[in-house]
């Protein structure tokens, strides 16, 4: 498994409070909303705060490419790449 991709199911287990779900029980691919994981807006709130906290990523609004960001980790992981590679 991917090391930001392990770091990031780990987040979103602290962040959400989903202590009875195991990291390595996620799968990078898994939709994060509805038919997967089951997360909802306001999860993603939380979970955008949690990514801004820990790898300073801005998020200015909610667009229809923000959201395929977090469709699941692996996208995830690499729009932080994305915004961690463009940072001055």
């Amino acid at each position: 498994m991917d090391e930001l991709e392990a770091e990031i199911k780990t987040l979103i287990i602290e962040a959400l409070k989903l202590e009875d779900l195991a990291p390595d029980a996620i799968d990078s691919n898994e939709p994060l909303f509805g038919e997967g994981l089951g997360l909802d807006s306001i999860d993603a709130l939380e979970l955008g705060v949690a990514l801004r906290k820990r790898y300073g990523i801005r998020i200015e609004s909610v667009t229809e490419e923000v959201k395929a960001h977090f469709a699941n980790v692996r996208s995830l992981a690499q729009f932080i790449r994305t915004q961690q590679s463009t940072r001055p």
